[in-house]
């Protein structure tokens, strides 16, 4: 489960060919013992939760990063390695 970033006690996840549960580019946020499942393209949470003002925080990382966001989801589903993404600040 590779890190792609990591801000204000937030770490942000992207597993290899994890296309079968949720169908749809996502990330895996966590904090704490809490996580989430963001897809990519809306900011929707497909899954989990996080304390409100976290989710906003990852949201809006979200919208900024989409573009390599999007990149880091096809290199994890060929199995390639993924790069690391500028955290929050």
């Amino acid at each position: 489960m590779p890190t792609l970033s990591m801000f204000y006690g937030i770490i942000i996840y992207m597993f290899h060919f994890d296309d079968k549960k949720h169908h749809l580019p996502h990330i895996h946020a966590h904090y704490g013992e809490q996580s989430a499942v963001i897809e990519i393209s809306s900011g929707e949470v497909l899954g989990g939760e996080l304390p409100k003002n976290k989710m906003k925080l990852v949201q809006a990382w979200v919208e900024i990063h989409k573009e390599e966001l999007t990149a880091n989801w096809n290199l994890a589903l060929e199995g390639q390695p993924l790069f690391k993404i500028e955290p929050l600040k």
